[in-house]
């Protein structure tokens, strides 16, 4: 018997259809062992040696075991893992781990394939090769130099900066990129500036034309920067005639972008499904696994030669001749690294121009048009520019239109980006030199320079890739650690960075700053590209970083916090504390100023959870603010801030910032009665205030149960509820506003609902079924936490996951996890009480035995 090991068991699946009866194939599940959780899984001091260990869920030993098994039984290992630097190193794991357990077949084989279809695989099993040990010392530098930066790092990070949970080689600079373009923006200063249009019309067509010349000078963008000139500018134009003077029309060419790579995919896949890079790999893998694309880890934008033939002929039977250029297309590849340069990502068959299903189905599409189009003619444009001036010369409006002559690839793809730049394509009616166009009116536009957007998922990975920095099969997994640490957060599908995160980047760049430095990083990647390639020992360049690394995280570990904070505080200085419109020294104390206090000046201040700003008079003076409210005072940076008194009580109420974020509260001590500031709520002043302490309303009572309805602000939201029922409300306004008849409906809908008195809970997230058991994948708040459930078998979600991030494959690894545990056990009903024993009485006669039949 021959053993074959793949990566995933549906994977192995297809591939022992194609092989036939002589050959079983197993599969490891990715990687079979990791490091211990344990710190000391890579020894500096024992020249690099590293510790592995076999993953500890039942699933994995399981599996462990099977293979074993199998090939103690084979004459032949085959090992068919992922043709990269990953799929290298699996392979090696598994070799290693039989040769401890001394399971070992006497032949040893290393195949790989780029694709899962029958003549891929056929073909690989006949070219057999060894196992690259080049790969595997780039992936063992590379695990090495990872572990050794973030274990050795992050209890600095504990000890000296509170609130920080972590830090990586890729990871940090990754959140670096994001923080920079947040102080870009906050530096960024906006320019006014106008724009005059003429609106024109010729031949009963209508366009818009740009003054692009005004008294006899050229327009820049910001030569017109207020309202006065724009205006003046627009009067002298709609009292001017003018003329057709040149008519200029040039052919253009668009090409076609080459197929996609892994970092490509991921980009596009944001921009035109709105996917993010962790779901659009797990889609592509699934797509790989079916055979329905090739493999998706890859830097190479080439097509096998098979491949491009198939297209072209594809192409010439959905198309006419002039779809098809007479020469086959080729890329060349930007990958620094020939061994990892892969066949780009298509389609194993272009017969299919559809597959799967749901999102999968989509992914695919845009893998089979992109690859289709990039063997596809050049589209052919027109662009047409006509200028027109007045008599005099003195001003000039152009106009700006664009046809398409020949779409070639645009038929069937184009690509798209991020930040499109405004383009002037729309149609021209056709105009000959002399003509007058009637004007119909003029408009002066106000503008302003824009700051540079933030980071999407597409640009993100876009910009770590230019850098140099990581690898695009990486990716995916760096962007989902920021946003598992809370150090940035997404709103509209773009990065801001956090407080936790920028404060973090800062202690980094003073402290560390060789180490987030963008060309240090992308040099690291690329000595470990010269390790895969053979010309470097990775166990010189972990000693080359560690000589250096150890000491510097030696020093700041001996520097106290208060020594931290004090060097954060000047570093950060020009964020914390700007320059005040007022003149007043930017740290200044609003409240020690307000009470007539001296020496009131604000610095910055590490707690429990996290930095803040405090005043140098603590205690005497309570006033503090958050690390994320830069130049805010008296009102908006003081935790205790009197917003007036209640109409019917006179109690004063204030404002607060706790733990879990603003509050109000009335009254002192025990007495006190607060209540949380919903975030739905823009413009919070008194009224409002009042409003929420004056919670629960009364509606009235049920017609049925006589019971009072009351509205409020519960656990899980603004709702109604009576007798234990609640019914759910859309926000906080509503629980003002609802009657008694819609709530009365609303709670009767919850009484009907399964579980009676108590709502059944909202969905978090809903995923597909799960592929074991079937049951459709549900996030759901619980009693005790939120978990994650397949209908039968609910598992808890880790307290440093939130549960609206749990993705689809970490939702079946939990309940994957919760199934091999074993049911829950049952709980022990207590012994009921011993009785007093009765009086002895006297032993019954002894029955006898029957006889044996």
């Amino acid at each position: 018997m021959q053993l074959v090991i793949v990566e995933s068991p549906a994977k192995a699946k297809t591939i022992e259809n194609y092989l036939g009866k002589d050959f079983k194939v197993l599969a490891s599940y990715g990687h079979v062992r990791d490091f211990p959780k344990k710190d000391d899984a890579v020894k500096p001091d024992e020249d690099f040696a590293m510790k592995w260990e076999v993953y500890q869920d039942k699933r994995n030993k399981d599996q462990v075991k099977a293979i074993v098994d199998a090939s103690k039984k084979s004459d032949r290992l085959v090992l068919a893992t992922d043709p990269d630097r990953e799929g290298e190193a699996i392979s090696w794991h598994v070799l290693e781990l039989l040769k401890n357990r001394k399971a070992l077949p006497e032949k040893v084989d290393r195949v790989t394939f780029n694709a899962i279809t029958k003549a891929a695989v056929t073909e690989a099993m006949a070219k057999p090769r060894g196992i690259d040990m080049d790969l595997v010392d780039a992936y063992l530098g590379r695990r090495a130099l990872d572990r050794l930066f973030g274990f050795t790092l992050s209890p600095v990070l504990w000890r000296k900066l509170p609130g920080a949970k972590s830090a990586g080689r890729v990871q940090s600079v990754a959140l670096r990129i994001i923080v920079d373009r947040e102080r870009e923006i906050e530096a960024f200063k906006a320019d006014e500036y106008w724009s005059i249009l003429a609106k024109m019309e010729h031949d009963g067509t209508e366009f818009d034309a740009r003054l692009v010349k005004y008294d006899g000078k050229k327009l820049e963008k910001l030569s017109l920067g207020n309202e006065g000139s724009a205006l003046e500018a627009k009067g002298k134009i709609e009292n001017a005639p003018f003329k057709v003077e040149e008519v200029e029309t040039k052919p253009q060419k668009r090409h076609p972008s080459p197929p996609f790579t892994t970092s490509t995919l991921q980009q596009e896949a944001s921009r035109k499904l709105g996917f993010n890079a962790s779901h659009t790999m797990r889609c592509a893998q699934k797509l790989y696994e079916a055979g329905l694309i090739t493999y998706m880890r890859t830097d190479g934008v080439q097509m096998d030669g098979s491949a491009i033939s198939s297209c072209r002929k594809a192409i010439s039977d959905r198309f006419d001749g002039h779809y098809l250029p007479e020469k086959p297309r080729h890329y060349s590849s930007k990958a620094k690294n020939a061994q990892e340069a892969h066949e780009a990502i298509r389609p194993t068959s272009f017969l299919k121009t559809k597959a799967s299903i749901g999102d999968e189905a989509k992914l695919y599409d845009l893998i089979f048009k992109r690859a289709m189009a990039s063997q596809m003619q050049s589209a052919s444009l027109e662009r047409t520019t006509v200028t027109m001036r007045d008599p005099a010369g003195l001003h000039e409006l152009r106009a700006t239109g664009q046809v398409v002559k020949f779409p070639g690839f645009l038929a069937v793809y184009e690509e798209s980006f991020d930040d499109k730049k405004d383009e002037d394509s729309g149609l021209l009616p056709v105009m000959n030199k002399g003509d007058a166009p009637a004007k119909k009116a003029v408009e002066a536009n106000q503008h302003f320079t824009q700051p540079p957007p933030r980071y999407s998922e597409a640009s993100l990975v876009k910009r770590l890739e230019e850098l140099g920095i990581g690898r695009p099969s990486t990716y995916a997994s760096t962007i989902q650690v920021l946003r598992d640490r809370d150090y940035v957060r997404m709103e509209k599908n773009r990065f801001f960075a956090e407080e936790s995160g920028r404060l973090l980047t800062s202690f980094l760049e003073r402290f560390f700053a060789q180490y987030v430095a963008y060309d240090y990083t992308a040099g690291l990647e690329d000595e470990l590209d010269v390790v895969s390639d053979g010309r470097e020992n990775y166990k010189e360049l972990l000693g080359k970083f560690w000589k250096d690394f150890k000491p510097k995280t030696d020093e700041v570990m001996e520097k106290q916090p208060s020594e931290v904070t004090e060097v954060l505080d000047e570093y950060l200085s020009d964020f914390l504390f700007p320059e005040r419109e007022d003149g007043k020294d930017p740290r200044f104390c609003p409240l020690c100023d307000k009470e007539g206090r001296d020496g009131g000046r604000l610095a910055l201040r590490g707690g429990r959870f996290g930095a803040f700003v405090a005043c140098a008079n603590y205690p005497e003076c309570k006033f503090t603010r958050r690390f994320a409210q830069p130049g805010a005072d008296g009102d908006e940076g003081t935790q205790d801030q009197v917003m007036g008194n209640h109409p019917e009580t006179g109690l004063p109420i204030e404002r607060k910032s706790g733990r879990f974020g603003p509050y109000v509260q009335m009254g002192t001590g025990k007495e006190a009665k607060r209540a949380s500031i919903p975030k739905d709520l823009d413009d919070f002043d008194l009224e409002w205030a009042v409003k929420l302490l004056d919670l629960p309303r009364v509606l009235g009572e049920h017609p049925d149960t006589g019971k009072e309805i009351e509205a409020g602000l519960w656990r899980y939201g603004p709702a109604v509820r009576s007798d234990g029922k609640y019914g759910k409300l859309q926000n906080t306004q509503e629980i003002f506003e609802i009657g008694m008849n819609r709530a009365v409906a609303l709670i009767a809908e919850a009484a009907n609902r399964k579980g009676g008195g108590r709502q059944k809970a909202e969905p978090i997230k809903t995923f597909k079924e799960h592929p074991t058991s079937g049951g459709e994948m549900k996030v759901l708040p619980g009693r005790y936490g939120p978990y994650v459930t397949d209908g039968t078998n609910n598992a808890t979600i880790p307290k440093d996951i939130k549960p609206e991030d749990v993705t689809e494959e970490q939702a079946i690894q939990l309940i994957d996890d919760r199934i091999a545990k074993g049911p829950p056990k049952k709980r022990k009903k207590k012994a009921a009480a011993k009785k007093k024993p009765a009086a002895k009485k006297k032993p019954a006669a002894k029955k006898k035995a029957a006889a044996k039949k």
